[in-house]
């Protein structure tokens, strides 16, 4: 049987990157059909934005079990359940001719969306140490920026093809294809020698002295406002391509291929990074990053009533990079700090990202969608409480995600010591 050290860092990446993309397929290859959906269900753009929310809102209620479930069973089981329960969600919405139905398979595909970018960061380390991890990472991330690029692209071509059904059949079979390539190639990654039993009074502790740990707060909303600021663009796309740019439904590839593009180049440089520059000061330039594009979006924004390409999709490629950059290192970091349960942490990372961004894509996102000003100084605002949180974290601890060391693999559980 093949050892996790043994699997290749290119199969890894091409499998663990195709099942990351579950989640930018299910939300961005429906945007160009929403006014159509919108028309046939017989809803406005308001309830249409709640396919979006309710799929957000299961993918972070699942996000909590995902890898705890896969600590104790094992990752290859929990990937392959995940993969069915997509597939026949998708088949659902298919089908679906009224709004109620086609909300409750959103739910469905988001329930199960979310198993592959989980439990596949831990498969990363699970596989890979130290510097290999982050290059491993970097290049997941390149091949997962891919879907929010293509995905509208292939939304629009299918709508244009077929009806808007077309496009949750085209779902059900990407599903259909990452189960026949995780059964082939991915064996199992956590053997039953490190396994966790699964308790739910057991569970609600670790997560518990997770979210009581500051190390772990702080890096957890570190990653997550600062992949707020591009998702608040990433939700209000049909608003910003369709009302403000003047675009048609096929046309969302201008705003996202730029901003996808920014997203892969930043993963390349990270994975160049590794062992060369430490985990600290590849943080510091994607911030630096990030903040040169908010003071951009925002300038640009007040000088102009009309905004057009390119330069309104310049800021959110710039800060796509920047992002790319942070990601990886924060991560890491998150999981090694629990070595023996790295699947509930980042089911918990995850919970608190996939939270706010259902609160940004249900809540935040009509509010402000509707100006081009005050989408930047809301995605701005992200960007400041970010880097301030970094600043406060790296102030007041004495150690900075970096270069992670190999745990001893013989720990019980761990739980942090280090506070802040």
């Amino acid at each position: 049987m093949t050892s996790p050290q043994q699997i290749s860092r290119a199969r890894l990446a091409f499998i663990l990157g195709g099942l990351a993309m579950f989640g930018p397929f299910s939300i961005d290859t429906v945007f160009p059909a929403f006014v159509v959906m919108a028309s046939d269900l017989g809803v406005g753009k308001v309830a249409m934005q709640q396919t979006i929310s309710v799929y957000l809102f299961g993918y972070a209620a699942m996000s909590l079990f995902h890898g705890p479930i896969s600590d104790a069973i094992g990752r290859r089981k929990v990937l392959l359940a995940g993969i069915v329960l997509f597939t026949l969600s998708s088949i659902g919405a298919a089908l679906a001719t009224d709004m109620t139905t086609m909300l409750v398979y959103r739910a469905l595909q988001g329930l199960s969306a979310g198993v592959g970018l989980i439990v596949g960061r831990a498969v990363v380390r699970d596989c890979r140490d130290g510097d290999d991890a982050q290059r491993l990472m970097s290049q997941i991330s390149m091949i997962f920026g891919i879907a929010p690029a293509i995905a509208p692209v292939i939304g629009g071509l299918i709508l244009g093809w077929t009806n808007w059904h077309g496009i949750f059949w085209f779902l059900a079979l990407f599903g259909m294809v990452l189960f026949v390539l995780t059964a082939w190639g991915l064996p199992e990654t956590h053997p039953p020698a490190n396994r966790v039993p699964l308790h739910a009074v057991t569970l609600a502790r670790d997560y518990g002295r997770m979210l009581a740990n500051r190390r772990f707060r702080l890096l957890t909303l570190v990653g997550t406002l600062n992949f707020g600021a591009l998702f608040l663009y990433i939700a209000s796309a049909p608003a910003f391509v369709m009302d403000l740019l003047g675009l048609g439904e096929q046309d969302f590839v201008w705003f996202f291929a730029p901003t996808i593009g920014g997203m892969m180049l930043g993963a390349f440089a990270s994975g160049r990074a590794a062992g060369r520059m430490s985990g600290r000061r590849l943080v510091e330039w994607g911030f630096a990053c990030c903040g040169v594009a908010a003071a951009y979006n925002i300038g640009y924004n007040v000088l102009t009533d009309a905004p057009t390409l390119p330069w309104a999709v310049l800021p959110t490629a710039l800060g796509a990079f920047g992002i790319a950059l942070v990601f990886p290192i924060v991560t890491l970091a998150i999981l090694d700090m629990y070595p023996r349960q790295r699947g509930s942490a980042s089911s918990m990372q995850a919970f608190v990202s996939l939270m706010s961004n259902a609160l940004i894509a249900g809540v935040l996102s009509p509010l402000v969608s509707g100006s081009g000003l005050h989408l930047a100084l809301t995605a701005a605002a992200f960007t400041v409480a970010a880097f301030a949180l970094w600043r406060w974290y790296v102030s007041h601890s004495n150690r900075y995600p970096g270069p992670i060391p190999d745990p001893d693999p013989n720990m019980a559980r761990h739980e942090p010591t280090a506070e802040l």
